[in-house]
C-alpha cells in the first residue's frame, strides 16, 4: 500500500507561535475562504493580523515599508534568490526608485527555481536587522522579518485563493511583501500560444522576453532587478498616463526633488483633498516622464551612496 501524501496546511502559522507584541490576533481567518493559506488583518488587507494591531499613519507606513524593502533585497541578495520588483512597486521604481508614498504594500516576483530553494531551506526563518536612522535624534533599533512560504506554491495552476506564494513580513507592524512565482505556462505551451509562455497564479501572463534578461538597477537605495520590458508592462497594467501624469492620489511629482510630495499634510495615512488651486496646472504643462533624467538604469545605486539606515543583519 502506497504512503499517503501529507495534507497541505490550510492556513498560515498559528498566532501563538509567531506573535511578538499584539496580545490577540487580528486575523480574519474564520471569515476567510477555507482553502486560503495567508490571512490578512480584520482592519486592512495590507497587514498580517498576527503581528499588527492597528493601521500605521502615513509617515510610519512609509518608513516601515522602506525598511521592509531594503531588508528583503539585502536578504535575497545574500541568499542568491532571483527576484525582481513588479506592479505598483515597479511603477514607483520608474518614477523615483522608491515606493510610491500612497502604497501600502510591495510586490515582487521570484523564479520557479528560487521559490523551491526558499521553501526547502528558508521557510519560517526570522531575519533580524539592526536598523539605523538618517537622523541623529532617532536611536537605532532592531527589527525582525519572517519569510513564510505558502505550501501551495507547488500548485502551478491558476489559484486565486493561494496566488501569493510567499511573504516577507515585518513582525513589528504586520506589513508584508507579496511574493509570487513566475512559471512556465504548460497549458499555453501545449496549445502553441506563444504570447503567454510564462504565468503567475493571479492570472497574469507574460512572454519570456517581457521579463528576461533582468535589468540591474537600485530601489530604495539597494541593488534591485527589474523586468526587461518594464515600460511596456507598466503601460499594459496601468495605462500610458501612469508614466506621465504628475498628479495622483493627492500627490504631485516634483522633478527637482525626484520624488512624489503630498499636496496637503497627510493625516493617519490619508491625504486631505487637494485644493482647487492645486489642480490648476494643465496636462500640457506637465513634464512627460520620458523627458526626465533617469540615470543609473544598469548601474547599481545610480552612482548614489547606500543610505546609512540599514546597518547590518544579525548573525
Amino acid at each position: 500500500m502506497g504512503s499517503l501524501r501529507p495534507r497541505l496546511a490550510t492556513r498560515d502559522a498559528p498566532f501563538e507561535q509567531v506573535r511578538e507584541s499584539p496580545t490577540w490576533s487580528h486575523q480574519n481567518a474564520d471569515e476567510d475562504e477555507p482553502d486560503k493559506y495567508f490571512h490578512e488583518s480584520t482592519f486592512s488587507e495590507h497587514y498580517d493580523g498576527r503581528f499588527a494591531d492597528r493601521p500605521l499613519n502615513y509617515d510610519e507606513r512609509r518608513s516601515h515599508l522602506t525598511a521592509l524593502m531594503q531588508t528583503y533585497l539585502s536578504t535575497m541578495n545574500d541568499i542568491g534568490a532571483e527576484t525582481w520588483i513588479m506592479h505598483g512597486s515597479l511603477l514607483g521604481w520608474y518614477w523615483s526608485r522608491k515606493i510610491l508614498p500612497w502604497d501600502s504594500d510591495i510586490d515582487v516576483m521570484v523564479s520557479e527555481q528560487s521559490i523551491h530553494h526558499l521553501a526547502n531551506y528558508y521557510n519560517m526563518t526570522v531575519h533580524t536587522f539592526d536598523l539605523g536612522s538618517d537622523s541623529d535624534d532617532v536611536e537605532s533599533h532592531s527589527s525582525s522579518y519572517l519569510l513564510e512560504i505558502n505550501p501551495h506554491y507547488t500548485n502551478s495552476t491558476l489559484d486565486s485563493v493561494n496566488k501569493i506564494d510567499a511573504r516577507w513580513i515585518d513582525t513589528a507592524t504586520g506589513l508584508f511583501i507579496d511574493i509570487t512565482t513566475l512559471r512556465r505556462n504548460t497549458t499555453a505551451e501545449a496549445l502553441g500560444i506563444e504570447d503567454a509562455m510564462m504565468m503567475v497564479k493571479d492570472k497574469h501572463h507574460y512572454n519570456y522576453d517581457d521579463i528576461f534578461p533582468l535589468r540591474h538597477s537600485d530601489f530604495e537605495g539597494y541593488p534591485a532587478k527589474i523586468p526587461f520590458a518594464y515600460a511596456e508592462l507598466l503601460i499594459e497594467e496601468y495605462g500610458e498616463k501612469a508614466l506621465s501624469d504628475v498628479y495622483y492620489q493627492n500627490h504631485r511629482f516634483d522633478p527637482e526633488k525626484g520624488e512624489w510630495v503630498a499636496l496637503r499634510n497627510p493625516v493617519d495615512g490619508v491625504n486631505l483633498p487637494a485644493s482647487s488651486s492645486d489642480e490648476e496646472e494643465t496636462a500640457a504643462s506637465r513634464p512627460h516622464a520620458a523627458d526626465r533624467a533617469r540615470p543609473g538604469l544598469e548601474t547599481p545605486f545610480g552612482g548614489r551612496p547606500l543610505p546609512p539606515r540599514l546597518l547590518k543583519q544579525r548573525p
